[in-house]
């Protein structure tokens, strides 16, 4: 039955609601301190706190310790009351998390899927969203919802993925479908970089921002653009491939999908930092691009002589390409996060932001990425557990 916004089961919806997010952020706490930060009335909070306990969604954890004055019942959210999956994949591995509904990781599984895998898509999702519900000690049936990061994007329009020419099997017209009857939950789709900028905006350098701007500097270049409070994608999904940027000082690519990568990605890519090396005269290993990618940053970070003018040149050409976007968006930050931004440290950071102050009128903040452990799962995780909670939590008809 629906309800009327000010009737007494809404109202007591949005307190729960208000209560639960409290645990969440606070933890365990008792029933006076809940009242305090709800405003509510003791007998009010004591029966909020009854409601949520037999709706299974606190539980009673303990008493309070070491203070003046008796013993308090402690509460906290019950971590069991759902559960939710997330999967980073890429063209070598598919890698998957379970968290509570705390967020608490709980279970995890790695898969490798190196080229061409003989087995199919959906059977490696499954293969992985089974090994991590497994290693939590569930069965997919106890999972709420899988949110699944993948480069590019599936085209609202289509249901095809598209800026992802190097991740093979997944092109295929008919893989949502086929995912969606294969999984026995709720399934959802997002850009990797826009995953990443989830994460931090949950729990990172973009905290308390609504605006903001994340560039991922890794095997290749994309960006995360965060408007309003709200992640935009674009009509098909590719706002923020920046890769396919043409840029000063790069040849003009032309048929930049099938290249899979345009100016900006030759400029300032992971194969770029090589070539810059071997101009100062450094000669580097026959190794992936991001591997002695990673390696030169670190080293020219931490001051080796023969590096002094990688760093500089790097972040000219970070700059470049940051300079565009400046000049579209005007976001109040710019968080430089992957494995080559993390590399450079804050000798890149500070040398990009004095180029960006040259390049381009507005003048955004840069600051480092903070999660530098998993972010595209993190932010998988952060996305499912969300929108599992406006589920769970919602009160109003019970």
């Amino acid at each position: 039955m629906a309800t009327t916004p000010g009737t007494p089961s809404v109202l007591r919806a949005m307190n729960d609601r208000a209560a639960l997010d409290l645990l969440l952020a606070h933890g365990p706490l008792s029933r006076t301190r809940i009242g305090k930060l709800t405003g509510l009335s003791k007998p009010t909070a004591s029966q909020l706190l009854a409601r949520l306990e037999a709706a299974g969604l606190v539980v009673a954890t303990g008493t309070t310790e070491g203070r003046p004055g008796p013993s308090a019942q402690l509460y906290a959210v019950n971590a069991g009351a759902a559960h939710v999956a997330a999967l980073d994949v890429d063209p070598g591995r598919i890698r998957a998390a379970v968290a509570d509904l705390t967020g608490e990781t709980v279970g995890s599984f790695e898969l490798a899927t190196p080229g061409r895998a003989s087995t199919g898509v959906v059977s490696q999702v499954t293969q992985a969203v089974e090994g991590a519900a497994k290693d939590a000690g569930l069965t997919t049936a106890g999972l709420h919802r899988v949110v699944i990061g993948t480069p590019g994007a599936f085209d609202p329009s289509t249901g095809r993925l598209r800026y992802a020419s190097h991740l093979p099997g997944w092109h295929s017209p008919t893989l949502l479908d086929e995912l969606a009857a294969a999984l026995p939950m709720p399934v959802e789709y997002e850009n990797d970089v826009n995953l990443a900028a989830v994460a931090e905006q949950r729990l990172g350098a973009a905290r308390g921002h609504g605006d903001f701007v994340l560039l991922w500097a890794d095997a290749g270049l994309g960006a995360a653009l965060v408007l309003g409070g709200r992640l935009h994608r674009g009509w098909t999904g590719g706002a923020g491939e920046v890769g396919f940027l043409p840029v000063p000082g790069a040849p003009l690519i032309r048929r930049v999908a099938q290249a899979n990568g345009g100016g900006f990605q030759e400029l300032a890519g992971a194969v770029a930092v090589p070539r810059i090396a071997k101009g100062l005269g450094h000669q580097t290993p026959e190794q992936p691009a991001v591997e002695v990618a990673v390696d030169l940053l670190e080293r020219a970070a931490c001051g080796e002589a023969g590096l002094c003018g990688l760093l500089p040149e790097y972040a000219h050409r970070l700059a470049v390409g940051l300079a565009s976007v400046v000049a579209v968006l005007d976001p109040e930050l710019i968080v430089l996060s992957g494995g080559l931004a993390v590399a450079g440290g804050e000798p890149l950071r500070s040398l990009v932001q004095t180029e960006l102050a040259d390049l381009a009128a507005p003048r955004p903040r840069l600051v480092l990425g903070e999660i530098h452990r998993s972010p595209v799962l993190r932010g998988a995780l952060q996305s499912a557990l969300e929108a599992t909670r406006d589920e769970v939590f919602d009160t109003s008809s019970r």
